[in-house]
């Protein structure tokens, strides 16, 4: 599976530290956020890059 675009996803949870781990080691375009102000601001900064 590839994306063409970033992925900001918000993770939250008993294993939220594993999750993000994970996705930093699957080399998919994927940003974790740790809330929904997080996620925005990050989505932001994805755009202008």
């Amino acid at each position: 599976v590839g994306l063409k675009v970033p992925l900001v996803v918000r993770l939250e949870g008993t294993n939220v530290e594993l999750g993000k781990k994970i996705l930093s080691e699957s080399g998919l375009n994927v940003i974790a956020a740790n809330d929904l102000d997080d996620a925005a601001q990050k989505v932001v900064n994805a755009v202008r890059e």
